[in-house]
C-alpha cells in the first residue's frame, strides 16, 4: 500500500474543521484545476480528473471530531481510501491531515504516487484559504 499524506494546521476549532469536510458538497472548493464535472451530495461526489478518469466517491465512515472516510463507489483502476483526520493543536487550532491509502504496483506507484501527493497538498493548502 502507497500512503500520501498532507497535514496543515488551522486556527480553528476542531468541529468547524471537522463539520467543512464531513460534507462532500464543500470539497469542490479543495479541488484543483485539471477537475471538472463536479457533481455532489453531502455523502457522494462524482468527478472527472482531466486527462486521466472519472472518479465517484461516497462517505463510508464518519468519527465526529475525529475523521472521514470516502472511498470510490465504482471500481477504479487501482484501490484507493481518501481521508480526513482532524485533531487538536498545541496552540488550540486544529491539525487537519489528508492521507490517501492506495494499492499501487511498482509501475502504477511512479506514475501516481507524485500527482497523488500533490493533490493531498493542494487541498489541504485549499483547505486553510476555504474555511477561514
Amino acid at each position: 500500500m502507497t500512503v500520501i499524506e498532507s497535514a496543515v494546521e488551522l486556527n480553528l476549532p476542531i468541529d468547524k474543521v471537522y463539520h467543512f469536510l464531513e460534507d462532500l458538497n464543500n470539497h469542490q472548493q479543495l479541488m484543483p484545476e485539471n477537475i471538472y464535472n463536479w457533481s455532489s451530495t453531502a455523502d457522494e461526489a462524482s468527478f472527472t480528473i482531466q486527462n486521466m478518469a472519472k472518479l465517484a466517491i461516497k462517505i463510508s465512515s464518519r468519527v465526529p471530531n475525529s475523521e472521514i472516510i470516502a472511498v470510490p463507489t465504482e471500481k477504479p483502476p487501482f484501490d484507493v481510501e481518501l481521508k480526513w483526520t482532524v485533531e487538536p493543536s498545541e496552540n488550540g487550532g486544529t491539525i487537519a491531515k489528508h492521507i490517501i491509502t492506495a494499492d499501487l504496483n511498482m509501475m502504477m506507484k511512479m506514475l501516481a504516487s507524485g500527482p497523488l501527493q500533490k493533490l493531498a497538498d493542494h487541498q489541504t493548502q485549499k483547505l486553510k484559504e476555504a474555511i477561514v
